[in-house]
């Protein structure tokens, strides 16, 4: 029957059709809008009795060994691989499932399909990226009409399935890249990959992110480098959790890492570690300690121990004295120990000029406190005298006002004193006749 399938180009024709019909259909909404898919049970597709049969007949007709891509191309062609895309959206996991399959099998096949699914699957990415958050913001109802949006617009969530799904597929696809790289595969890692850190689902799927990361740089190491940095650039400042995950990837990438490559990266990425090792989070801390039981990693920092060293050894010697966990007070007395035992003449040395920094330190704090104290004396007496020169201005008034009146009282007596005596005849002087007489008949004018 797979025979004359395969070979048949009417039969192909017809049977491509007859698929087409039963899978590629337009998805229903979620009945939970805030789906969660590690805790709450998926919808399952109601049809699935149906339609898990013409997915098994279409895996089993890509999978015959008498298949002709030659002959299925024409049916099989980028507007199939498009609604093929558009059913990983759907909540049903064994639906996904298949897919998945499905889709690495005509990857596998169709060589030149292969270009046009990378670039669909990188569309995928992108939109997640930088739109499907944003449009599950604002946007609740899918518009029918608009087939330039997308003919589905899921819950947060939902398109976490997705991107968990298109992860298996692309690290299948990573896995058959031909070496050297081509520049379009460099610039996927690194304009999409390394930026799906960012999502704010990251813990749904950063499994399988990170092994498609680590595929990379087995596959070609001289990119280790830019993946690091990229991290770093994009390392969280806020989630405790993702900087458990992300400590987790980089101690992936140190299993693969090359001596060379090592040396590139030692000093941004320990200065990294260094901040998690003093991150107050017990877990984020406990993350980055643990570094130091990888062997590997042991043997790469004991070779560059004088370049590591210096960069932590003031997080893990404060870290020994002030951390509130004990269980992290006892992991950083194991990495000093072990540190120590490395370069035991640079240890002492860090040592020594650390004692030597803190009590510069110190005594610029007590320096500091001491002209703080100074300052408020100052203001204190500063305060004090304004509040003396404020209490004493109303008696210096009161007192001129005294001093005021008492002179205008002496200028009165004065004034009346000269009246009086200019009212007083003198004793010595004998009055006018003739004025007295005038003065004594009112007439004699």
């Amino acid at each position: 029957m797979h025979e004359h399938i395969t070979g048949n180009l009417n039969v192909v024709e017809n049977k491509t059709m007859h698929i087409c019909t039963n899978i590629f259909r337009t998805l229903p909404p979620s009945d939970n809008p805030d789906f969660d898919p590690e805790e709450d049970e998926p919808t399952l597709e109601a049809s699935w009795p149906h339609i898990q049969l013409v997915y098994e007949f279409l895996l089993r007709f890509l999978e015959n060994p008498d298949f002709q891509p030659s002959i299925a191309k024409r049916h099989i062609d980028q507007k199939f691989v498009l609604q093929l895309l558009e059913l990983f959206d759907s909540e049903d996991p064994r639906e996904r499932d298949f897919l998945k399959t499905i889709l690495h099998r005509i990857y596998g096949k169709f060589l030149g399909l292969r270009a046009f699914i990378r670039k669909q699957i990188n569309n995928i990415f992108l939109r997640f990226i930088y739109e499907t958050e944003h449009f599950n913001a604002i946007m609740s109802i899918i518009n029918i009409h608009d087939y330039l949006v997308h003919v589905v617009c899921l819950s947060f969530c939902t398109v976490i399935c997705l991107m968990r799904s298109c992860c298996f597929s692309v690290c299948s696809i990573i896995n058959g890249f031909a070496l050297p790289l081509k520049a379009e595969h460099k610039q996927f890692l690194m304009k999409v990959l390394i930026p799906l850190h960012t999502a704010k689902g990251l813990a749904l799927f950063h499994a399988q992110l990170a092994y498609c990361v680590v595929q990379f740089l087995e596959k070609d190491p001289t990119l280790t480098e830019p993946v690091i940095r990229g991290l770093l650039k994009f390392w969280p400042k806020t989630c405790s959790q993702k900087e458990v995950m992300f400590l987790g990837e980089i101690e992936e990438i140190l299993d693969v890492i090359e001596p060379t490559q090592f040396k590139k990266i030692q000093e941004p990425l320990f200065k990294q570690i260094s901040k998690c090792v003093a991150n107050p989070h017990f877990q984020v801390a406990e993350r980055a300690l643990y570094f130091w039981n990888n062997e590997y990693i042991l043997s790469l920092i004991e070779e560059n121990i004088d370049k590591v060293l210096p960069i932590m050894f003031g997080s893990l010697y404060r870290i020994s004295k002030e951390h509130w966990n004990p269980t992290i007070v006892a992991l950083v007395y194991n990495v000093l120990k072990t540190l120590m035992e490395m370069n035991c003449t640079l240890f002492d040395e860090l040592t020594s000029s650390y004692k030597a920094e803190r009590q510069r330190e110190k005594k610029k704090e007590q320096e500091r406190d001491e002209l703080w104290k100074k300052l408020d004396e100052l203001r204190l007496s500063s305060a004090a005298l304004v509040q003396n020169n404020s209490h004493g201005l109303p008696s210096v008034q009161n007192n001129n006002n005294n001093n005021n009146n008492n002179n205008s009282s002496n200028n009165n007596d004065n004034q009346d004193t000269r009246a009086e005596a200019a009212a007083v005849p003198t004793d010595n002087k004998v009055p006018d006749a003739g004025v007295a007489a005038s003065e004594s008949t009112p007439c004699a004018k």
